[in-house]
């Protein structure tokens, strides 16, 4: 799984996720992606999840770019602990996605091929998506 070396902080507050993606909207390594048409938190277990399922289906073959990282801790509280008494202890990382967020990018297999693959991934993840081919504009 995916998570940071090291941060400046441990704790960091929910924040919030509104308006389209200005960064990493465009695909920029390979010839199809995947984009995310909502936005919410997606795990680094949901991540790992899909980028097994995509290169299971490919055999191996092609390359798989994983255009978001999972930077952001999420704390929980213990079960059976009253309120107060301070924030909880990081359980996981998420990455936060906006609408328009190239998710994944693959290159070196055919259309049909990186389509299922793509497919497969979406399932393993929160957020609706869409694909896309490198050529097509890409406007959300």
């Amino acid at each position: 799984m995916l998570i940071p070396n090291r941060s400046k902080y441990r704790k960091v507050r929910k924040g919030i996720i509104t308006g389209p993606a200005t960064r990493g909207n465009v695909i920029s390594f390979g010839q199809f992606g995947l984009q995310s048409l909502d936005g919410d938190r997606i795990t680094s277990r949901q991540i790992e999840a899909s980028r097994q399922a995509m290169t299971r289906y490919m055999k191996r073959g092609g390359k798989v770019w994983i255009r978001i990282f999972p930077h952001t801790p999420v704390t929980r509280k213990p079960l059976d602990v009253k309120m107060g008494s301070g924030k909880g202890n990081p359980e996981f990382f998420v990455a936060k996605v906006k609408p328009g967020t190239i998710l994944f990018e693959i290159q070196g297999v055919s259309e049909e091929i990186a389509r299922e693959a793509m497919r497969l991934a979406s399932h393993k993840l929160p957020v609706k998506t869409r694909f896309l081919v490198k050529d097509e504009v890409q406007t959300l």
